[in-house]
């Protein structure tokens, strides 16, 4: 057997009858079963002979073998027990594959210290390698790995995963439009966001109740530049967003209250040409948004120092 043959629905379906278990929803198991798909995320992770892969949620291992057969070295995550138990055995000729049974996050916030000494340990022993994410992410951890990946000062270089498509939408979306939101604005931040192509359930065993989507990120390093404090931003944009249709002007006067005064919050608006009777968050580019953080952080920074 072909190893990308493991992937389709009738051998998945054998496998876990002859294993007696069944996928679990509460870990978002939702397989690829259609090959196409597989090679299209594959491929557009564009995968050279030098490359470090991370996979998160390994399942079966179909797309695991498939990558480890172009990259230098693959490291895929499987946090439930049964699943890192099939995968075992798929990956079992390939000895560029480290396969960690364990959660792919520490918390909400940060990538699980196993996962990071894996990284650092291949990316130790392959001097000038590249780190790619490609992968069928879990729906209940899509956005907290992309975006702490994205957080974090690995040196990635691109990203193409599956996710659910309403995800995919704010992942990529406009500003004024309704999925326009804090998340938008930190991974366009910081990367090229595009949505590659959208998936219905069908592609899928067992199929979710919501359509999927590929997306793709690459590095923006210019614009990520002009952040002078990713952590000072990052929550910016999370506290302005929290309640998207305030007016820009009430919601920066609370979440500054007790480092400056109304009229110092209203004059860097005006620096920046936002008029504070009508500007809301959803409204402002993220360009726009990088140079009012900034301003915020300088403010807040200099009281501070006082």
């Amino acid at each position: 057997m072909k190893d990308n043959d493991r992937q389709t629905r009738s051998y998945l379906m054998q496998l876990f009858e002859q294993h007696g278990f069944n996928p679990r929803s509460d870990l978002g198991q939702n397989f690829l079963i259609d090959l196409n798909i597989i090679e299209y995320v594959v491929d557009h992770g564009h995968i050279q002979p030098n490359d470090i892969v991370l996979e998160v949620g390994t399942g079966t291992g179909g797309m695991t073998t498939f990558m480890a057969q172009q990259a230098k070295h693959v490291i895929s995550v499987e946090y439930d027990q049964n699943m890192y138990t099939l995968a075992s055995e798929a990956i079992q000729n390939y000895q560029n594959v480290t396969l960690l049974n364990c959660d792919a996050l520490k918390n909400k916030n940060n990538l699980s210290p196993q996962v990071l000494s894996a990284i650092d340990e291949q990316r130790e022993a392959n001097p000038g390698s590249r780190l790619k994410l490609v992968a069928n992410l879990p729906y209940n951890i899509a956005t907290p790995i992309v975006s702490n990946l994205v957080a974090s000062d690995l040196p990635w270089d691109r990203m193409v995963v599956t996710i659910q498509y309403e995800l995919g939408l704010k992942m990529s979306c406009k500003p004024s439009t309704s999925n326009y939101g804090a998340l938008s604005v930190w991974l366009q931040s910081q990367c090229f966001v595009k949505l590659l192509k959208k998936l219905g359930p069908t592609v899928f065993w067992p199929r979710p109740k919501v359509d999927s989507a590929i997306v793709q990120l690459t590095p923006n390093p210019p614009l990520k530049k002009k952040i002078r404090d990713r952590v000072f931003f990052q929550d910016f944009l999370r506290r302005v967003f929290q309640h998207r249709r305030k007016l820009m002007r009430s919601t920066l006067v609370s979440m500054y209250s007790k480092q400056l005064s109304k009229s110092e919050v209203d004059s860097i608006l005006l620096e920046h040409g936002i008029v504070k009777e009508k500007t809301r968050a959803e409204e402002l580019t993220v360009p726009s948004l990088i140079e009012l953080a900034n301003a915020f952080h300088e403010q807040v920074t200099q009281k501070a120092n006082v």
